[in-house]
């Protein structure tokens, strides 16, 4: 299992060599988002697919 430090510098390896600070945080943000998400789901505490279209549809009516 790789650590959080191989998977931070993975993720920048792969980054452009423009890649700003800004664009580094933004994808750190997202992968910790995804990280507590599975976390979330592991422990039991996910909604099914059903929930999430329901919560959804009251964001993407037209």
């Amino acid at each position: 299992m790789s650590s959080l430090k191989d998977n931070i510098a993975e993720m920048i390896h792969q980054l452009p060599d423009e890649t700003t600070i800004e664009d580094i945080q933004y994808h750190l943000y997202v992968l910790e988002k995804i990280k507590k998400g599975q976390k979330q789901i592991k422990d039991g505490n996910g909604i099914s697919n059903e929930e999430a279209k329901a919560r959804l549809s009251k964001w993407l009516t037209k």
